[in-house]
C-alpha cells in the first residue's frame, strides 16, 4: 500500500504566511521600537525644530488630528504600522509586530517619564472616625 503524503501548497499571497517558527532578528525589533518611540515622542510631546511641529499639531486643531498628536499612546499606535510592515511578513505576523512595536514604544514611555504625580499632595486624605 503506497502512502500519500500531502503537501502543501504554499500561499500565493505571502501576506498570508505565517512565520512564528522563523526566529526574529531581536536586535531589528529593539532597533525599530527606539524609532518608532523617538518618532512618536518627536510629534506627539515635543515642538520640533524650529517649532515646526508645534506649527503641525496647532494647524490640526481640535479634529481628529490635532486630538492623534496630542495622545501620545494613540500616536504610537499608528506610527509603529508602516514600521511593522516593513518588520514582518505575513498578516498574522505584521499585526502582532504592530501591537508589539507599540506597546513597547508605550513601555518606554512610561521608562522615561518622569513621574510628578507622587508627590503627597495628590494622594487623597483618608482617616477613620
Amino acid at each position: 500500500m503506497d502512502s500519500v503524503r500531502l503537501q502543501r501548497q504554499p500561499m500565493p499571497c505571502s501576506l498570508f504566511r505565517i512565520n512564528f517558527l522563523i526566529p526574529m532578528n531581536i536586535s531589528a525589533f529593539l532597533i525599530t521600537a527606539l524609532a518608532v518611540w523617538r518618532i512618536t515622542h518627536l510629534l506627539a510631546k515635543e515642538d520640533g525644530p524650529f517649532d515646526i511641529i508645534f506649527t503641525l499639531r496647532k494647524t490640526a486643531g481640535n479634529g481628529f488630528w490635532g486630538k492623534l498628536l496630542d495622545c501620545f499612546y494613540c500616536c504610537s499606535i499608528w506610527i509603529a504600522l508602516p514600521f511593522a510592515i516593513g518588520l514582518s511578513d505575513g498578516l498574522v505576523n505584521i499585526f502582532v509586530n504592530w501591537l508589539a512595536l507599540s506597546g513597547a514604544t508605550c513601555l518606554l514611555e512610561q521608562a522615561t517619564t518622569q513621574k510628578n504625580n507622587r508627590n503627597n499632595n495628590d494622594i487623597p486624605e483618608y482617616t477613620e472616625d
